[in-house]
């Protein structure tokens, strides 16, 4: 009697997320978020699953609706529904709008996935207000 082995599942990709420290200090943005793909639906429960638990529950997320493409009104991410609205303005920043009732608000510029490592880096480095590379 032979056994099969299975195949290790492949790893989850590590979330290229830098945030801002908590301070008083309002903020333009809270930090930045480097996504690998334009799959909202891919990429928004990686981003969900790795923040802070002290944010609470994200019910709405608003994108930029030049830069995402279309995509469902809502969406389920851990068994809760998340709202999903796209900003339609030309002008609208490159980022992404995380609510969460009761707990607050955050905006995270969103680095274009095909942006370089080198290029990317200070982006997040500034959005967050960390020194580049830490």
């Amino acid at each position: 009697m032979t056994t099969a082995l299975q195949p290790p599942l492949p790893p989850q990709p590590v979330l290229r997320l830098r945030l801002a420290p908590h301070g008083g200090v309002p903020r333009a943005v809270d930090g930045a978020w480097w996504p690998r793909s334009y799959d909202l639906l891919v990429e928004l429960p990686l981003l969900l699953a790795g923040l802070p638990r002290e944010w609470g529950h994200v019910t709405s997320v608003t994108v930029n609706g030049a830069a995402w493409p279309v995509t469902a009104g809502r969406m389920f991410v851990s068994n809760q529904v998340v709202r999903l609205c796209r900003t339609l303005a030309a002008s609208a920043p490159p980022t992404v709008v995380l609510l969460a009732p009761g707990r607050g608000r955050w905006d995270l510029l969103v680095v274009p996935p095909d942006t370089t490592e080198e290029a990317a880096e200070p982006l997040m480095a500034a959005a967050a207000g960390t020194p580049a590379g830490g």
